[in-house]
């Protein structure tokens, strides 16, 4: 691939003299894998890769980039389904060297930079006994879970990630640096939490923490197929018997033994006393005869690294997301049905259920507006070879046209794959969207961050 023009410029050359990371060009050895993302079937190609060292860096990747009329995408830890983090021809500012975590157990508060994976950033905190709501994906960037929403399982206790941020330190689109927080730039900080990256590239996160563990009580437990009826009566039984200290993530899954067998699993954490959870981990286990029962004592890092064998590298992923007011027998037959016809070992249906303090913020407390009692319903197609594609695809998009038709209007920005960015933008924000297009108008004028859940400024509208 020949270079880009810009990379021959006066300008480029005083970008090189004075960055502190790595400008990785197409010729260079290491380009293929610094381009690479996690979801498999992303190839793009873009003509420079800043690795960037500190915000120092971001500002004058961001400066070039702007000066040359260059494409831009902003990478974090590189997960997003929908590969938002890499573009073809232009610059990638890649985020995903920048590690720093300064952990403050005598403030419970925790900054770490926007290249931290969710696995770093728990190992870093549970030195402390402390924790915040985070991805349950050791290998999920911080950045793109915390702008987009943030479930985890500490959401019916503590809320969503962007529930426990405290602020943001964030480059603008001409070049300024800013703190975002609730006493400084407010309205900039309401719409970080949820609205993506829209308004600038976040060089740093500040959370509030929360004593957790390290020891906690959940696991992973299994059923088989056939019982998924009474994994999925338990799930709605949870909503007449709230409890959060508990959360419980129904996956129709397969076996971990690589066999193909079906199975309805839970995974389930619970933070209360040893004899709440005895409890709640026994009425679990009494809903059928496990084929799985990895349940009892495990640390915090344990259970938020259980998934991490199931969402490898380089796989091809395709994902839709669907709410639902209710798992009534019309949905869960959808589910049933659609799991028993899923071409790929590796795909999933994972059924989630924010609930708790989670719920407790207004629909507009924060840019993301999805505060009302139901359940979020993952169609998680996952597969290894290319030639499967076309069958795989189709399976989520039928299970998930199946289950609109008994659907909240909403959708969850960071479950959707990039041919719903424009779609499904309302369903996204909902009622918050005009203030977020006023937002970007204020920040992002030009719609230089374009490459994501895009919210065009109001002069934008419709263009292009």
């Amino acid at each position: 691939m020949p270079g880009h023009p810009a990379t021959n410029t006066t300008e480029f050359r005083a970008l090189q003299a004075a960055f502190a990371g790595q400008l990785i060009l197409p010729s260079d050895p290491e380009y293929d894998r610094a381009r690479q993302v996690h979801n498999g079937m992303i190839d793009r190609r873009p003509a420079l890769i800043a690795a960037c060292n500190g915000t120092a860096d971001i500002v004058d990747a961001l400066g070039f980039a702007t000066g040359q009329g260059m494409e831009i995408a902003v990478r974090g830890g590189g997960h997003n389904v929908g590969g938002r983090a890499v573009c073809d021809d232009g610059i990638m500012i890649d985020l995903s060297g920048m590690k720093g975590i300064w952990v403050d157990p005598a403030t419970r508060r925790v900054r770490a930079e926007a290249g931290v994976t969710w696995g770093e950033f728990n190992r870093a905190t549970q030195l402390h006994g402390l924790a915040t709501t985070g991805g349950a994906v050791g290998s999920t960037g911080i950045a793109g879970l915390t702008l987009g929403g943030g479930f985890g399982y500490l959401m019916g206790r503590h809320g969503l990630t962007i529930d426990n941020l405290t602020s943001a330190r964030m480059v603008t689109s001409d070049g300024r640096v800013v703190t975002a927080s609730a006493h400084e730039n407010p309205e900039l900080f309401w719409g970080l939490r949820g609205g993506g990256g829209n308004f600038g590239i976040v060089s740093s996160f500040e959370y509030q923490l929360h004593p957790v563990g390290p020891e906690i009580a959940g696991g992973l437990i299994a059923f088989d197929i056939a019982d998924i009826g009474q994994v999925l009566e338990y799930a709605a039984w949870l909503v007449d018997n709230p409890d959060d200290d508990l959360t419980a993530v129904v996956s129709l899954t397969h076996a971990p033994d690589g066999s193909g067998r079906k199975l309805a699993a839970m995974l389930v954490a619970h933070f209360g006393t040893a004899a709440q959870s005895d409890k709640a981990l026994a009425r679990i286990r009494a809903l059928a005869r496990p084929v799985i029962d990895r349940l009892g004592p495990i640390s915090y890092c344990a259970l938020n690294g259980l998934l991490d064998p199931g969402f490898p590298r380089g796989a091809l992923n395709y994902w839709k997301s669907v709410f639902v007011a209710d798992l009534d027998d019309r949905v869960r037959t959808i589910l049933a049905e659609q799991f028993r016809a899923c071409p790929s070992a590796m795909s999933k249906l994972i059924v989630e259920r924010p609930h708790g303090a989670a719920l407790r913020q207004a629909p507009s407390a924060t840019a993301f507006p999805h505060r009302a009692p139901g359940y979020s319903i993952l169609v998680l197609g996952q597969w290894a070879g290319a030639g499967d594609s076309e069958e795989n695809m189709f399976w989520v998009r039928e299970t998930a046209d199946r289950l609109r038709a008994y659907a909240n209007a909403g959708a969850y920005g960071n479950y959707l794959a990039e041919d719903e960015f424009d779609t499904r933008l309302g369903e996204s924000f909902g009622d918050n969207l005009g203030r977020l297009r006023a937002l970007k108008g204020e920040y992002d004028p030009e719609n230089i961050f374009h490459h994501n859940l895009n919210i065009a400024p109001e002069a934008q509208r419709g263009q292009g």
